[in-house]
């Protein structure tokens, strides 16, 4: 099965099934991380911090919890 093939069948499946995929998928690539050449790792580096260039150029949303930077936190009693 073609890689077309399989990305036209994806809407047909249920969510689980797609979820499966997805799992079982991201296992696999997890289980070939520590084959890749070190070029290859560097190229996926890369293209991780294009992607992540997209997360903190769009808008303020990463620093949307600064504004409680300094708010006393709820400390508990020792239970000795």
């Amino acid at each position: 099965m073609e890689t077309q093939e399989i990305l036209q069948s994806l809407p047909k499946l249920s969510i689980n099934e797609r979820l499966k995929i997805a799992e079982f998928a991201l296992q696999l690539v997890n289980q070939q991380q520590e084959f890749l050449t070190k070029e290859q790792q560097k190229h996926q580096l890369a293209l991780a911090a294009i992607t992540a260039i997209e997360d903190y150029a769009n808008d303020g949303e990463l620093n949307v919890f600064s504004d409680l930077d300094g708010e006393d936190f709820y400390e508990y009693p020792d239970e000795d």
